[in-house]
């Protein structure tokens, strides 16, 4: 489907559903139960187990990866052992050949430990990237297909979120995260090993500081878990609120804003500064706690050992060497606590993360292909509305018994005041949404019979804001259908009056165009997407207020795009111009809803209901009309825009 002008979201009522429009940003957040804040479990088994798979294609990476860590791992372990060994063996009676011995088993384990490193690192940064590779195209894969609907009740911000943060906290994890936490574990066996097997009774001294390292980690893990989430809290917030003042600048500066914008960023910022000193603290009071229990560890070793030594229980030099050993494997008995420390925050995060993509990738398509849908090769173009009933929630009814005939090459305008349902309508058309009550009928078939891509080759939109991409205008001309070629590109923009503008741009059609087309007028961006809809040639057209922003020059030179564009085409316009109003074959009238009137402009003049009043309310209630007309035509239609 192609989407000529804009966004989706172009034309609907805001607010707490009302009659056309879609769900407010607050019950956004309640329909899915999205947490941006939440901090996840340090382990949770279902995201590990749902990642798994990922890993299947590395499986021979994986091997690689865990035997270079248990080999970096036996290497750096086993050097305070052979420490120890040339003490008690070979110093303590002056053999310099075990000594020289001993040196090079210490510089081939570095060497070792080094190559297994490398190797270990390497292969994991190659398995955590290509996983992740996948995982983001899945889920952009993923959100592409999902129904407007998930849209409506999720701000894109948070949709971002997921594809780009969750997925790169979900990465540090892969990439260093789970195997310097692998790598600790198996570090603790290998020093609770080395301890026992060299001094069951100083070993067991040694653990009896363990108790009070646990009860200090659980005490820390309990406020530091609050105190993340409140960062987590606090700098969602401050951007926010940084992201609306930057999109709202313009209107903050017309109202000056500025001051009491910043005072009120001020005091964002001053929570988001208090949440994170918090936090500061809180991690700057765990690592000194385990450094004074290495010190303690360590102390009891060198009193008890030098006790023995002293009282004739061992050997001097058994003795200093078991004792320099186990003060050496204290410290690195310490070593994973203090990396297991410094992960707790990562882990929580990236299981919080992997959690919320899973979440979205579950997330089913509303709006489906039924298992016996038909391609449709061509269409007329015939489209019918069959007592159509349509509700965005359960129970709150935004179109009422809509019945309504559209014979192809037929183009109706619908008006109507706000909210009234005009770009639902059109919504379920093009399928955005399916009907809940009736049925909608296109050359016959009902449209839910019809596979979606079928339709969407011939059908485009035009919408009131134009949506142009990064690219070229040549690229934006051609993003309905890829395979034209330039000639025919220029042969559309001529046919809507773009090529005029465009020849004078520094680089014609080869010009880039900036973010949303912003090196552009408005009225220059809506002619290029009339190009496009020329240009891809589909059967059913839709208009969503498309000459709403442009001036009245401009839309002199839109109208005559519009003529060639509907032309033999089935066209639903939501009517903004009176130009328009009086070019449609019908105009259909809604209100909360309903189709209330239906008839050609005169006859709905004549009849002196809602359009009329709309009309004079609009038009001649001592409006302006532009030079040389007589307020009636083109020409002289009045500048001011009508409440439709």
């Amino acid at each position: 489907m192609a989407f000529w002008g804009g966004s989706a979201a172009g034309g609907w009522s805001h607010g707490h559903y009302q009659m056309g429009g879609r769900p407010s940003s607050n019950l956004k957040r309640s329909v899915d139960g999205w947490d941006d804040e939440e901090l996840g479990r340090v382990y949770d088994h279902s995201v590990v187990r749902r990642l798994l798979p990922y890993l299947k294609p590395y499986k021979r990476h994986v091997v690689v990866t865990l035997a270079s860590m248990l080999l970096f791992a036996g290497a750096s372990y086993t050097q305070p052992f052979l420490v120890g060994l040339a003490i008690e063996r070979f110093i303590g009676s002056g053999n310099l050949m075990g000594v020289t011995l001993i040196g090079v088993a210490l510089l081939g384990l570095a060497l070792v430990g080094w190559a297994s490193q490398y190797v270990q690192q390497a292969s994991t940064a190659y398995m955590g990237h290509n996983v992740l590779l996948s995982l983001r195209t899945q889920m952009f894969d993923h959100i592409q297909k999902l129904s407007l609907g998930f849209i409506d009740r999720n701000e894109v911000g948070r949709i971002m979120s997921r594809v780009q943060n969750d997925v790169t906290v979900l990465q540090e994890l892969l990439t260093t995260g789970a195997l310097t936490i692998l790598a600790d574990f198996v570090g603790l066996a290998l020093v609770i090993f080395f301890l026992l097997y060299q001094d069951v009774e100083l070993g067991l001294i040694t653990f009896t500081v363990v108790p009070f390292l646990v009860i200090a980690l659980a005490i820390w893990q309990a406020r530091a878990r609050q105190a993340f989430v409140r960062v987590r809290q606090a700098i969602a917030i401050v951007n926010a609120n940084l992201q609306e003042n930057v999109s709202g600048v313009r209107v903050i500066q017309s109202l000056s804003r500025e001051d009491e914008n910043i005072r009120r960023f001020d005091r964002l910022n001053a929570d988001n500064w208090s949440a994170n000193v918090e936090a500061g603290r809180l991690s700057a009071a765990v690592l000194p706690t385990v450094e004074l229990l290495v010190a303690v560890a360590t102390a009891l070793v060198i009193v008890v050992g030098g006790i023995r030594v002293l009282n004739g229980d061992v050997e001097v030099a058994a003795g200093v060497g078991t004792i320099v050993a186990f003060a050496l494997y204290v410290q690195r008995f310490f070593d994973p606590v203090r990396d297991l420390v410094l992960q707790y925050t990562q882990l929580q995060r990236a299981m919080a993360g992997g959690q919320r993509i899973f979440e979205v990738l579950d997330t089913k398509p509303e709006i489906v292909d039924a298992p016996d849908a038909v391609e449709l090769p061509d269409i007329r173009g015939e489209v019918r509305f069959d007592h159509v009933h349509f509700e965005y929630v359960p129970d709150v009814e935004v179109l009422h018994d809509i019945d309504l005939r559209v014979s192809p090459g037929d183009t109706i305008a619908l008006v109507g005041p706000t909210g009234a349902g005009k770009s639902t309508l059109t919504s379920l058309v093009a399928r955005f949404y399916d009907v809940t009550g009736g049925r909608l009928l296109v050359d016959g078939t009902d449209i839910r019979q019809i596979e979606r891509r079928s339709l969407a080759r011939r059908l485009g939109i035009v919408l009131q804001d134009p949506f142009l991409f990064s690219g070229t205008v040549r690229d934006n001309v051609r993003y309905g259908r890829l395979e034209a070629t330039d000639e025919e590109v220029e042969a559309a923009a001529r046919a809507v009056g773009a090529h005029d503008f465009i020849k004078r741009l520094p680089e014609r059609y080869e010009t880039v165009l900036h973010e949303r087309g912003l090196n552009l007028s408005v009225g220059q961006r809506q002619l290029i997407s009339f190009a496009r809809a020329i240009l891809a040639d589909p059967r059913i057209l839709i208009l969503d207020e498309a000459t709403a922003n442009v001036d009245t020059v401009t839309e002199a030179t839109i109208q005559k795009a519009l003529k060639r564009l509907l032309k033999g085409r089935t066209s639903f316009v939501i009517a903004h111009r009176l130009s328009t109003i009086r070019g449609a074959d019908r105009v259909m009238v809604l209100d909360q809803g309903r189709i209330v009137e239906t008839g050609t402009h005169a006859q709905l003049l004549a009849r002196d209901g809602l359009y009329a009043r709309l009309y004079r309310m609009t038009y001649e209630e001592g409006q302006a009309v532009t030079p040389g007309g007589d307020g009636h035509g083109p020409a002289g239609e009045p500048s001011p825009q009508p409440a439709t």
